[in-house]
């Protein structure tokens, strides 16, 4: 286990240092709560874009805050504020009430209180203390100061002359965020410190061929520094936003009905984490609203069927070396050979349902209160080749791509429009379609899948997943598969 020295900018700072913090969290563990924690959070993020062949915006802010939660029994109390100094610190915790009132469901309660505490305050600036920082999964440096804005700017100018570069091109919008954020969360066991650099690169081409106009998009991101974006990562994906807008150009209505479906691998496995992966969430199953509650040990998919979400993998845009309730993130087997093994929990539906968290336990910022979350969700690799699943389709679809969709979590029920599909006829790839809708149901359609391919691999580093009005970025992932039954593909 790697470990880092770097600056942290939380702590004795303006009176506020451990002992403090320990004098804050024992008032509310004296009013009897069965938890609590207090978060703190210095965020930085910047951002350039390129529209029309300039710089368009360029962008760059602090955030910083506190947020305090206290749970009793099957209520959660919550206070926060950006301004980090004893006095507000002290008046957050004051404002937790803790009524010993009996809930009439089995809900929790979530109670904001105090929210005048909200002020506008300059960003700390302190490098008194140093923490011990895990940097066993990625860089403890931050991406905004690794590199200067000329050289982030220069990618993107970049990336505008290798996209002109094409036929029909009319324009490349590129744009290049990157954030770095500092935590440090004091509960119940200990007091826990964390650094989250991220970035994300974004390309659309758009095309205007035979009258048409198309646009095709790619990227990538993650866990690390610019200098990962080198040359041949970065035409790659220039190359492959162009390609897509292409094939959108010279592609044709979709066909209708049922059908078997081949999915692509990477990206094509976030209809796995949407249909999927949010039925496996704790909080869901505690409440019976999951089409997967109470169904442990059953089989809920075919036997080549395994499905982990992994929150420790090095450099990937999901991962965390602690959730933000300080647990390890760990590889948890959600499914496996097609039996449902568990599910993912924070703390709070954790107890509630006599286990222990799985590690995913996650908040978007300090102002918002954690619940379970999916960090890289993936399904994983099996045995056929790629050729070989699209060979085995007489008449069907390949999806290759998707650009969204709704899931129902009670039902299962899901829609996803493909942006990237092709017609299968006799063993192989006819033509490209466009405005194709898959319908079907998460849990049954599992139940369908009759080859898994062995090109597993994760995505390129691009999705956020939204909850409850929380977003936190995620990773997805799956090999190429085949499903028979169980989906209709629509317009």
């Amino acid at each position: 286990m790697l470990i880092k020295q770097v600056e942290y900018n939380l702590l004795n700072v303006n009176g506020i240092d451990v002992q403090f913090l320990e004098r804050m969290k024992a008032k509310l563990m004296n009013r009897g709560v069965d938890f609590c924690d207090l978060y703190l959070q210095n965020s930085s993020s910047e951002s350039f874009n390129l529209d029309e062949g300039i710089i368009k915006g360029g962008h760059f802010s602090i955030d910083q805050g506190i947020g305090i939660r206290a749970i009793s029994g099957e209520k959660t109390f919550m206070n926060y504020s950006n301004s980090l100094n004893p006095k507000t610190i002290t008046n957050l915790i004051d404002g937790i009430f803790i009524e010993p009132a009996v809930s009439t469901n089995s809900q929790p309660v979530t109670k904001l209180v105090n929210d005048s505490f909200i002020q506008s305050v300059p960003p700390i600036k302190s490098n008194q203390i140093k923490k011990q920082l895990l940097t066993s999964l990625y860089t403890a440096d931050s991406p905004i100061d690794s590199h200067s804005a000329m050289e982030k700017i220069e990618l993107l100018n970049k990336i505008n002359q290798w996209g002109r570069s094409f036929s029909h091109v009319t324009n490349v919008i590129a744009s290049i965020s990157m954030e770095y954020d500092e935590i440090c969360i004091l509960n119940n066991n200990a007091i826990h410190s964390d650094i989250r650099p991220l970035i994300h690169l974004s390309i659309t081409i758009i095309i205007t061929k035979d009258g048409k106009i198309e646009k095709g998009s790619q990227g990538g991101g993650g866990r690390f520094l610019l200098n990962q974006f080198d040359d041949e990562t970065v035409i790659n994906y220039t190359t492959s936003a162009y390609e897509q807008a292409l094939l959108k150009s010279e592609a044709v209505a979709g066909p209708a009905g049922k059908m078997p479906v081949v999915l692509g691998n990477a990206w094509a496995g976030v209809i796995l984490h949407e249909a999927i992966g949010h039925g496996l969430e704790g909080d869901f199953n505690r409440k019976g609203s999951s089409a997967f509650s109470n169904r442990i040990g059953q089989q809920v998919a075919s036997s080549g069927v395994t499905v982990i979400d992994e929150g420790c993998i090095p450099n990937r845009r999901g991962s965390l070396h602690i959730d933000d309730e300080g647990n390890p993130t760990q590889k948890t087997v959600l499914i496996e050979n097609g039996i449902l093994c568990g599910y993912m929990f924070d703390e709070l539906n954790a107890k509630l349902m006599g286990t222990k968290s799985t590690g995913n336990g996650r908040r978007e910022s300090f102002n918002c209160s954690p619940m379970p979350r999916m960090t890289n969700t993936y399904m994983l690799g099996g045995k056929y080749a790629h050729e070989e699943i699209i060979a085995s389709i007489d008449n069907g679809l390949y999806a290759e791509n998707f650009s969204g969709g709704q899931v129902d979590i009670t039902s299962g029920q899901f829609v996803f429009n493909a942006n990237v599909a092709w017609v299968i006829k006799n063993g192989k790839l006819s033509h490209p379609v466009k405005g194709c809708a898959l319908v079907g149901n998460g849990p049954e359609c599992l139940k369908y899948v009759s080859m898994v391919g062995n090109n597993y691999a994760l995505d390129s580093g691009v999705g956020s997943c939204g909850k409850s009005g929380q977003t936190v970025p995620v990773g997805v992932g799956q090999p190429t598969i085949r499903i028979d039954d169980g989906l209709v593909v629509g317009g």
